[in-house]
């Protein structure tokens, strides 16, 4: 009948043959008395425990009294007449099996065993002839069957793209990169921990907003069917943290995903996560010292030490770190001999040597060229001061430097860590600055602000002085896992459709946290 449920053969037409044989295998178990997807395993200990209990061993010693109940992945399995070898890979290592016709209750169903198979075992250790510690088996049950053979680590799973594209296979394949995660685990708890004892409150904010706003950056945009109204996803965390600053909080910070609609690069990645954290009655100078602090801390808890070494450069976050002045800094390295906040000049300048810039806005040019010239000379933790306030929306004039802000970005092993502000609380300077910020974007600059009526009327209220930062969360993971790319401590990077063919993927003009 049409209707009815399909035979066990024709749903295994079309399969893979290795995929069929491998069905054929779990057939078998369950006739030998196995239930093939039990629903759980009573799990005493994990690899690490084995062997973290019998250091220094000596071929020969057993322990029958310790029995253990251990669960996880098959990535070996060798037959030897009467006995097998097996490796079983659980989250925190990997030890060797050991089955036999007078120890293992239900040995011959072991030759059913496939590689990628997810089993529970019960044993006691012994070391072997070779000085081995293994687990010698005394009963053993099927928790589920790998359809799929897994691929050679040295062969079948060396390509980046494809080991992001299937991350669950790179974790089985190559274990050690679990540690990138952890480590990546443990620096945003510490984060949360150091600034929950400092007295902040962690928030969240929207993530679906009418007005995207906190940085220049294009957003994606959404439509919202019950509301009948289009919203953006978030582009920066800071205005809703402002608000909050606004009614009364004094010391808030969010950990959160911000998405822009940008391109990908070795730093980029479209959605990623950042830290912003304020405080009322401060300024950029009281929060250098707490960002100061709080890496010092950081990098000594995860390396043991103040230092750490990032793509064979040793990176030290000793306190204090250095601070440059922006202007000064570029000109050197530039070789300017004229003030590089006279746009004009600086628009001629660049138009001259540097071509490929000519589309970019004057008033991007100094961030730019920044990047060019000094961006990628600053090694160890840098704080490069008093940006110009052309490219500084949202950031206070400084209180001595006409044309200045009080802003100073943070960088580390050549890329920007984390800008930090005395925040702008004058509503009507705001109000100006977003105005023009419309001017640009009516004239064809979609990265630029859009007026967000709700936060200057939450200004004009009276937001209190404060300090504001923000810091890339996977950047920082980056520095603290040697990775040379961003998609190689998110988990999950975004990537085009499989199969989809295109052309480079590069970053947006703006060097956003991404």
């Amino acid at each position: 009948m049409s209707d009815s449920v399909p035979t066990q053969d024709a749903r295994r037409a079309g399969l893979h043959e290795q995929t069929v044989s491998r069905l054929n295998n779990q057939d078998a178990l369950r006739e030998a008395g196995f239930e093939p997807y039990p629903y759980s395993y009573p799990q005493t200990h994990h690899t690490r425990d084995v062997l973290a209990a019998h250091p220094g061993v000596e071929p020969g010693q057993e322990w029958p009294e310790e029995m253990y109940a251990l669960a996880g992945r098959i990535t070996n399995f060798r037959h030897q007449g009467g006995s097998a070898f097996a490796d079983l890979q659980d989250e925190q290592g990997r030890l060797q099996l050991h089955f036999s016709k007078q120890d293992t209750e239900q040995f011959a169903a072991t030759k059913k065993i496939d590689l990628g198979d997810i089993i529970g075992v019960t044993g006691f250790p012994f070391v072997t002839r070779t000085g081995q510690l293994t687990l010698r088996v005394r009963s053993w049950q099927p928790l589920v069957k790998s359809l799929h053979p897994l691929p050679s680590k040295f062969h079948g799973l060396q390509d980046e793209e494809l080991r992001a594209r299937r991350r669950y296979l790179d974790l089985i394949v190559n274990p050690e990169q679990r540690e990138v995660y952890r480590t990546r685990a443990r620096a945003i708890r510490y984060i949360r921990n150091f600034l929950d004892d400092r007295g902040f409150m962690e928030v969240e904010g929207p993530t679906l907003q009418v007005v995207p706003g906190g940085t220049e950056a294009k957003p994606f945009k959404t439509f919202h069917n019950a509301l009948g109204h289009e919203f953006s996803l978030r582009i920066s965390l800071e205005l809703y943290l402002k608000r909050l600053l606004v009614g009364g909080f004094e010391r808030v910070y969010e950990i959160g995903r911000n998405y822009r609609n940008e391109g990908i690069d070795r730093t980029h990645n479209p959605e990623f996560t950042m830290l912003e954290a304020y405080f009322a009655y401060g300024d950029y100078g009281n929060m250098m010292r707490l960002v100061e602090e709080l890496l010092h801390g950081l990098v000594t808890q995860i390396k043991g030490g103040p230092r750490l070494t990032y793509q064979g450069k040793e990176v030290d976050f000793s306190l204090p770190f250095r601070r440059l002045d922006f202007v000064t800094t570029l000109k050197d390295a530039a070789g300017l001999d004229f003030d590089p906040t006279d746009l004009a000049r600086l628009r001629a300048w660049t138009d001259e040597r540097h071509p490929e810039l000519r589309k970019v806005p004057d008033y991007k040019l100094l961030d730019k060229l920044f990047g060019e010239y000094v961006e990628h000379t600053l090694v160890n933790p840098t704080f490069v001061t008093d940006v110009p306030l052309a490219i500084s929306p949202l950031v206070k004039a400084h209180r001595s430097r006409p044309g200045f802000s009080e802003r100073a970005d943070l960088f580390v092993a050549g890329f920007e860590l984390a800008p930090i502000y005395s925040e702008l609380n004058d509503a009507l300077d705001q109000r100006g600055r977003f105005e023009a910020q419309t001017e640009r974007r009516d004239a064809g600059d979609d990265e630029a602000h859009e007026q967000d009526e709700d936060f200057l009327l939450a200004l004009e209220y009276g937001m209190p002085p404060a300090a504001g930062m923000g810091m890339g969360m996977d950047r920082l993971a980056m520095l603290l896992t040697d990775s040379d790319s961003i998609r190689d401590v998110l988990l999950f990077p975004l990537l085009r459709p499989e199969g989809q063919p295109g052309g480079v993927e590069v970053a947006s003009e703006a060097d956003t946290l991404g």
